[in-house]
């Protein structure tokens, strides 16, 4: 029952709250790949209705989804740059995983609904505060950690 020893430090939820410096290529490829996942992953979502006819999410409205990936892309950059670069100072719980999940409801939301363009703005707008927001409590909660001896 080691494994349920809460005193055990090691492990996977040890190793997502961690610093992670390196050299820019590494961040850049991160960067890349997690907003890579997050577009595709929502608009692969899109194909399948979620939920009944009354009230569910649609699936991917007919037309060119093009702008709506180039939008989600371009937003899933820049929300995955703010947590990297927060991430390479100190410690940010799950960056990758907020990433993802931002972009997944944004791409999946996008093309199902089909938002005019000051819509979409908002809701990219709205993701990477979301992701500013988080990188930038953990960078206040890292700045006190360093303070404290």
């Amino acid at each position: 029952m080691d494994f349920l020893d809460p005193s055990d430090q090691g492990g996977a939820a040890d190793d997502e709250v961690t610093v992670r410096p390196g050299p820019l290529w590494r961040h850049a490829l991160w960067v890349v790949g997690v907003a890579a996942f997050g577009v595709g992953l929502g608009w692969a979502g899109s194909l399948f209705r979620l939920g009944p006819d009354d009230y569910g999410l649609l699936t991917a409205a007919p037309g060119s989804p093009w702008t709506y990936v180039g939008t989600w892309a371009a937003t899933g950059l820049a929300a995955a740059a703010v947590l990297r670069a927060a991430a390479a100072r100190v410690p940010v719980p799950s960056p990758g995983t907020i990433a993802v999940i931002l972009l997944f409801i944004g791409t999946r939301l996008s093309l199902g609904w089909r938002p005019e363009t000051p819509e979409l703005a908002a809701m990219a707008g709205a993701a990477v505060v979301l992701a500013a927001v988080w990188a930038g409590i953990a960078l206040r909660n890292g700045s006190r950690a360093e303070v404290r001896p």
